[in-house]
């Protein structure tokens, strides 16, 4: 089995949680932007959370499907259609042998994760299934994907979603059934985005009022924001001694303050260490939403205790658990 790439779209890469372990030794986690989505749109096709997704990013791929295959797309609004018809998200969708899935530009969000029952068949490097671009190794030739590039697909589980396979010997293009999990893309319909965050390790470095300076002000993320990092246009933060830090370990979320004062929110590809002073922690809950945030949209930094962070975050994974849940009751419907 393999997904044929008519058109790749901007960039579309195999991401799955990261290559966690390697840090130590100069190894970027990489993985996806979105866990939240990646994970849902795992679970629609019966996955595992680890398994590979591919991440489409502002402007979406075409793909044709060589046998019939069951897949879920979860995250932004790439409005998709199968055969030109228009095709759901956040809900399983089994389409024909020959059908052609059509992504287009982003109207809301920035990124979406395709998922296909049974994962991608690419090799794993150093435990991970995902594509670090500037190392060139992971997912399909560590590189992005490409048109004409056959992408191969592991053999898909037995037995799920036996009413969605008859439905399809009538002869449509796709099938899916009327239910649908909760996307949250609600939340990215507006433009200015409240993100959390918890006092980084030089908090208390930054004088008082450059601390207030960051929290009443609105950042907009600008134009050379990537996997790697995202650049906040706003309000400089100035440091008194930052030539005096030493290189330390850095993660997903750190915000990172270099001698412009510009904050730098570190993403999926950030380096292993960074020297620039932390002024903060994003929230984990809110990753996922800052992810789906594209160039141009703002943002206002809100400061929370690590107690309330940890407390939102046990929140949505009991969500995701009845999630979980109620799909496993409806995989053998």
């Amino acid at each position: 089995m393999a997904l044929k790439i008519l058109r790749a779209g901007v960039l579309t890469t195999v991401q799955d949680l990261g290559r966690l372990g390697w840090q130590r030794y100069g190894v970027p986690v990489s993985g996806v932007m979105d866990e939240m989505s990646h994970r849902v749109a795992n679970l629609l096709v019966g996955n595992t959370d680890g398994e590979a997704t591919l991440e489409i990013t502002i402007t979406g791929p075409r793909i044709e499907f060589t046998e019939d295959t069951l897949v879920a797309l979860c995250g932004g609004d790439f409005q998709p259609t199968v055969d030109r018809l228009p095709a759901p998200m956040a809900r399983p969708l089994l389409a024909r042998a020959g059908a052609v899935l059509d992504l287009a530009q982003c109207r809301l969000g920035a990124r979406a994760y395709l998922a296909v029952a049974g994962g991608f068949d690419v090799p794993l490097v150093l435990g991970s299934k995902s594509t670090y671009l500037r190392g060139g190794f992971g997912g399909f030739e560590g590189r992005a994907l490409k048109r004409g590039d056959l992408l191969p697909t592991a053999p898909r589980p037995s037995g799920l979603y036996p009413s969605l396979w008859a439905r399809l010997a009538a002869g449509a293009a796709f099938v899916a059934p009327k239910w649908s999990v909760e996307a949250n893309i609600a939340l990215m319909a507006h433009r200015h985005h409240n993100i959390r965050f918890v006092p980084g390790r030089h908090w208390e470095g930054f004088a008082p009022e450059v601390r207030e300076r960051l929290v009443a002000s609105q950042y907009r993320i600008g134009p050379s924001s990537d996997r790697m990092g995202y650049r906040l246009d706003g309000p400089g933060l100035p440091f008194p001694d930052a030539g005096s830090l030493v290189s330390e370990g850095v993660t997903f979320g750190t915000i990172q303050v270099p001698p412009d004062g510009k904050p730098i929110v570190l993403m999926a590809n950030r380096q292993t260490t960074g020297g620039y002073p932390r002024i903060g922690e994003v929230a984990a809950v809110d990753l996922p939403l800052l992810a789906q945030l594209p160039p141009g949209d703002t943002v206002r930094l809100s400061l929370t205790t690590l107690e309330r962070s940890q407390e939102l975050y046990l929140e949505r994974e009991r969500q995701l658990a009845l999630m979980r849940e109620a799909v496993q009751m409806r995989l053998r419907e």
